[in-house]
């Protein structure tokens, strides 16, 4: 029985050569970012729920106030994090179905640099500033 292999580095992902790119070992990496990221965001929600569920009763209109508006302020991190968390599901399928790393829309790769800034960028950078440029120009 072989032992298992270990992970690459970010440092040996950003100087391996452009012929390694998404290789086994580069998406096993990803993989494994992407759990660990879905992991502490699924604790964290769980912590949130568990402070949501103290009740915390209290005279006084201002803490009251004050209270509630620290539990909106969690939900909406949390309604962020939820969003994250389809995203992260999203990019894990990608890896199975090996398109992780290559861009939606122009099918050119991503780059390992963005996708260790961003390991959920599903577009490059030139298809993203494209995207954001056309959302800016609908708004005004």
């Amino acid at each position: 029985m072989s032992a298992p292999e270990t992970l690459p580095s970010a440092a040996e992902l950003l100087a391996a050569p452009e012929s390694d790119y998404m290789s086994d070992r580069q998406l096993a990496f990803f993989r494994a970012l992407l759990i660990r990221e879905r992991d502490a965001l699924l604790a964290s929600a769980h912590e949130t729920t568990l402070h949501l569920q103290e009740f915390e009763t209290t005279p006084d209109p201002s803490d009251r106030a004050s209270l509630e508006e620290d539990h909106t302020l969690e939900l909406r991190v949390r309604d962020r994090e939820r969003k994250l968390l389809h995203k992260i599901d999203r990019c894990l399928e990608r890896i199975d179905n090996r398109t992780y790393g290559w861009c939606e829309d122009s099918g050119e790769p991503i780059g390992i640099a963005r996708l260790l800034a961003r390991p959920t960028a599903t577009l490059s950078i030139e298809a993203q500033a494209y995207h954001e440029a056309k959302r800016r120009m609908r708004a005004s």
